[in-house]
């Protein structure tokens, strides 16, 4: 199948090794942070289990990324893979319904991994005003979560500006600052006697949790929130073209962050169980870090703990601006987006989508619900992965790609456990979600994430359309018909 691709789109870069992609994925342990209270208020202890089980459904469904990135090595992870391979070979027609729906894969990545940005700045901006006085006399919290996400969107273009490399940098830096005292602070609970196993044994289901169909619904649903944080590990993946050897590179950042997921996701939520209880965590439902720190460390413990998880923000929303801006340039690569938005400066960064993806992040944060974001966020997450599973499949089904070289192969018969994740994936976690968001927090955030993946469609159609008078464009002029006996109209054969 012959790879696509618009001269006036550009390649990215070859510049990191699986050490800098690890660096740029090392956000992903936090995105636990805007779930750490909210799992518990549904399943109790319960959300520990879920938790481990989560990560681990991440690893089932990475090692069939880390096959179809190695294998489409020019293809950017997720949102590349799935726009390759549902493309219709040979396809003459003007509306390829196979590039529709690989290219509908690569836009649900992309919304949700984009409101990453907005949920962490409107975070932050309620985290300041509760640590500084004097900006909360001046400032609410909405118009402090504006101002975060101004300047940490500003700040972060112009250090992306100059490639990846320099984001890998920038994703070590905040690494250090924040993993580590998030490590010191779930470990040092254990280590000082804080945590309280009764807490966690004696909370392990709500008292009125009964396996019915509504508590089954909402257990998908809770799966499907909890894989947005907890799987979130494959934008290591997405990186793909920018490996200097992505054979070894991609499964070697993809093993290593989730390592570090596993651990994290589940420990951290122990130690928060295990000191606050089930009803302390429900009491503290955005922030139950604070109360841990004031436990273990007193006052100075929560100042330091809102600064690292500040910090700790500013690094997940890098994690998010780079992979949602390489989903994008993935999809204008594919010609599932207007060219425009393929647009690389000459440091191999795509600006344009950089560019974007700050902007529709400013206009969610005034959206104000980081409750309904998320919930959207997770409706887009789950067709994408869904998808990209049965891409997989097709894969390994389709004759096409069955002679391509696949430098890493996930284990033999792999595809009936990505097939068997993508059912998962859609529609019960689709289904799942959806339901719960109409118990929490009412339809709109439904609403609106259905809205946003549906305006992929004309967009989709436009992109086609501009497709298609390029080629028209570029089609060589039939020359007329000649007549043989009128030698005026016979070209000279120098010519």
């Amino acid at each position: 199948m012959s790879e696509h691709r618009s001269d006036e789109v550009d390649h990215l870069k070859r510049s990191i090794d699986w050490k800098q992609g690890m660096a740029i994925a090392l956000g992903v342990p936090l995105l636990i942070l805007p779930s750490l209270g909210y799992l518990p208020m549904w399943t109790s202890a319960a959300a520990i289990l879920i938790w481990g089980l989560s990560v681990t459904q991440g690893f089932m469904q990475n090692a069939a990324y880390a096959e179809m990135a190695t294998t489409f090595p020019k293809a950017s992870g997720l949102p590349g893979f799935a726009q390759h391979i549902f493309r219709t070979e040979n396809f003459t027609g003007k509306y390829d319904k196979g590039k529709l729906i690989g290219g509908f894969s690569a836009w649900s990545y992309w919304f949700a991994w984009n409101p990453v940005l907005a949920i962490f700045a409107i975070l932050i901006g309620g985290y300041l005003h509760g640590l500084f006085p004097v900006l909360a006399e001046t400032f609410t919290e909405y118009q402090l979560s504006l101002i975060s996400g101004m300047v940490i969107f500003t700040l972060l273009s112009f250090v992306n500006w100059f490639g990846l490399k320099d984001g890998a940098i920038l994703g070590y830096i905040l690494g250090a600052l924040s993993l580590i005292p998030l490590i010191v602070l779930t470990v040092a609970p254990f280590a000082t006697g804080h945590v309280d196993l009764a807490n966690i044994t004696g909370n392990w289901l709500p008292a009125d949790w009964t396996w019915d169909m509504n508590h089954i619904l909402i257990l998908f649903g809770i799966f499907a929130i909890a894989q947005w944080s907890a799987c979130g590990w494959e934008t290591a993946a997405i990186y793909g073209p920018e490996y200097k050897n992505p054979s070894k590179d991609v499964p070697k950042a993809l093993l290593a962050v989730g390592i570090i997921c596993f651990l994290s996701y589940v420990l951290v939520q122990t130690a928060v169980i295990g000191v606050l209880g089930v009803d302390g965590v429900v009491a503290e439902p955005l922030s139950p870090l604070i109360p841990v720190a004031k436990a273990i460390f007193g006052e100075s413990g929560s100042m330091l703990t809102i600064m690292m998880l500040i910090i700790a923000m500013i690094l997940i929303i890098q994690t998010a601006f780079l992979g949602s801006s390489r989903a994008m340039h993935s999809m204008a690569t594919e010609g599932n987006l207007p060219k425009f938005f393929g647009k690389t400066n000459r440091h191999g960064t795509p600006f344009v989508a950089l560019l974007v993806t700050a902007a529709f992040n400013m206009v969610l944060i005034s959206v104000g619900s980081m409750a309904a974001i998320l919930a959207a966020a997770a409706i887009g997450y789950t067709f994408a992965n869904g998808i990209s599973l049965f891409a997989y499949v097709k894969a390994k089904n389709h004759p096409s790609f069955a002679n391509l070289e696949r430098p890493f192969k996930a284990p033999k018969g792999w595809k009936h456990v990505a097939m068997l994740f993508g059912l998962f994936n859609l529609p019960l976690c689709l289904v799942g979600v959806v339901y719960l968001n109409s118990l929490e927090i009412g339809w709109g955030s439904t609403w609106v994430g259905f809205i946003v993946l549906s305006l992929y469609i004309p967009i989709w159609f436009y992109s086609q359309h501009e497709s298609s008078r390029s080629k028209n464009a570029a089609a060589p002029v039939r020359a007329p018909d000649l007549d043989a006996s009128d030698p005026e109209l016979v070209p000279d054969p120098m010519w």
